[in-house]
Parts: C-alpha cells; sequence; structure tokens
C-alpha cells in the first residue's frame, strides 16, 4: 500500500505504509511548492497541483511526469482530482476557474471507428517498438513549459548541482565518519513518532 505526499521543496514522494523511514520514489518536476495530489482510480497514476501554474500526471513508480498541463491564463493550481472514471483531471486554480483536462492528452473523446482504433494502435506498437531508439526517447521526454518554469527550473538544477559539488567535496575532505550521506528520500523524514 502506498500513499504519496505534496512538499514545498519542489517534490512529491511516495511512501511505503509498512516502511516509513524512507521514501520509495521521490518526484521532482514541480519548480514550485506542490499544493495538492491525487490519485487515479485504477491506483498506478496520480496527479499534481503546484504552485507554478500546472498540474502534471505521474505514473507512481517513475521520478518524472509523463504530462505536464498548463494555460496562459492560468494561475496558481490550488488542487486537483481525477474523474471516477479516470478519464479527466479536473483542476482549481486562483483565477476562481476550473478546469477540465483529458487524462490522456492524445486520447480522442467520443467514439472512435475502427480504422482510427487499428491506427492508434499501430502507432503504440511502434513507440514501443522504437522506445529505445534516443531520438524516440527524446521525442517522448520533450514536454512544451512556459518560459518562467524553464528558466527556474534550470536555475534549480544549477544549484542542485552546485550543492552535490559542496557535499561531496566536504565529505572527500573531512575525517572519516564525522560526515553522513543521507540520500535524497531520507531528507524529508525529520523525526519518527511511535
Amino acid at each position: 500500500m502506498n500513499f504519496t505526499v505534496a512538499n514545498e521543496d519542489c517534490s512529491l514522494y511516495t511512501f511505503d505504509m509498512r516502511k516509513l523511514s524512507a521514501a520509495t520514489y521521490r518526484h521532482w518536476d514541480h519548480v514550485m511548492a506542490v499544493l495538492d495530489v491525487d490519485y487515479a482510480p485504477n491506483g498506478q497514476e496520480f496527479v499534481s497541483a503546484s504552485y507554478d501554474n500546472t498540474i502534471r500526471l505521474w505514473d507512481v513508480g517513475h521520478q518524472r511526469s509523463k504530462e505536464v498541463y498548463h494555460g496562459k491564463r492560468m494561475q496558481r493550481v490550488l488542487c486537483c482530482h481525477y474523474t471516477p472514471d479516470g478519464r479527466f483531471v479536473l483542476s482549481g486554480s486562483e483565477d476562481t476557474n476550473i478546469r477540465v483536462w483529458k487524462a490522456k492528452a492524445d486520447q480522442k473523446l467520443g467514439v472512435a471507428t475502427p480504422r482510427e482504433t487499428r491506427a492508434a494502435a499501430y502507432r503504440e506498437a511502434l513507440k514501443k517498438k522504437f522506445q529505445r531508439m534516443p531520438e524516440i526517447a527524446r521525442i517522448q521526454r520533450y514536454r512544451h513549459v512556459p518560459k518562467m518554469i524553464k528558466t527556474i527550473g534550470h536555475k534549480r538544477r544549477i544549484m542542485r548541482e552546485a550543492r552535490q559539488r559542496k557535499e561531496t567535496n566536504r565529505r572527500k575532505h573531512s575525517k572519516p565518519g564525522t560526515m553522513d550521506h543521507v540520500p535524497m528520500k531520507k531528507r524529508p523524514i525529520i523525526k519518527e513518532l511511535e
């Protein structure tokens, strides 16, 4: 049994109920505080709402988001929710609007003809067959995000790399055993209570 918590450090942490001493996964694509999380009815996906004006869809076992939704006029997203059938995601933002998004962005609404169904299955088979090719992986990974999010993400990546270098150098140049390495998955846990 897993559950996911939102955090102000721009990350989401998935924990196993049987072992709460460390997170099993750390999801880290947001660039500002994450405010809300909701699981899909199938339990394998979840959606998160963030202060960075985006909502992101995640697979439970992956660290990076599979989809990102944002709108030109959408302000900070305060809440998100899956519909009971799992086909749509609802989001509420500071601009007092509730938006409805498709859970699978490329999925057609309405009834698909047999020809469209075969074409979609063929495209999925091609994606699966060539998923190891670097060009295909790059295309699948690419998500268009607003310029503000891209620049903040770039700055955060530079700061994270500098922090990691600093920590590595401190461990390297200090007495053995004085500097303990705490994995990122254990850092949000401050204290365990019985």
